[in-house]
């Protein structure tokens, strides 16, 4: 196996969440609810360990929701537990933001309510997307080659670090 080009670390990868966790404390500040709603496998992992870091910081309520996609077949995208997202604070939570279709896709059944804010979150974000997506909280942002990729590498609740290939 070639040696992984990490980009980022476990310790480094943890300080960005860290700080991110601060920003969203900042911009959400008078907010009573904040709804963390990963996109299922990696994002739905960060948004737990998000929770986690927000927890001793933030004295509304958080919430962790799943959302279900897939990539292949973009018809089917569902969110668990399904709730009432109507005046709620809502950050959709990805580990890398490629072309930017994922987290646009993600909204659409958030977008059968009323949401007092959608919020973005990614840990690695490439500086070229193919749709018009930015996202408001990012780890790191990353200049690529379309034809290099960036793998956030995830062991159960573990975020190892990313990489790039």
């Amino acid at each position: 196996m070639p040696s992984r080009n990490y980009i980022l670390t476990k310790e480094v990868a943890q300080r960005k969440l860290q700080r991110m966790a601060y920003e969203i404390i900042e911009r959400n500040a008078g907010e009573h609810e904040i709804i963390l709603a990963g996109i299922k496998e990696n994002g739905l992992v960060i948004a737990q360990k998000m929770k986690e870091l927000l927890e001793p910081l933030y004295n509304g309520q958080l919430y962790l929701m799943e959302i279900t996609l897939d990539k292949k077949n973009v018809s089917e995208i569902s969110l668990s537990p399904e709730i009432n997202l109507d005046e709620k604070v809502i950050i959709v939570v990805d580990d890398v933001v490629n072309a930017g279709r994922t987290l646009l896709y993600a909204l659409k059944p958030i977008l059968q309510f009323y949401p007092k804010k959608i919020q973005t979150l990614v840990l690695v974000e490439r500086t070229h997307k193919a749709f018009p997506v930015t996202s408001d909280y990012v780890g790191l942002s990353v200049a690529t080659t379309f034809e290099e990729h960036i793998i956030v590498e995830v062991e159960g609740e573990e975020i190892n670090g990313a990489y790039m290939i």
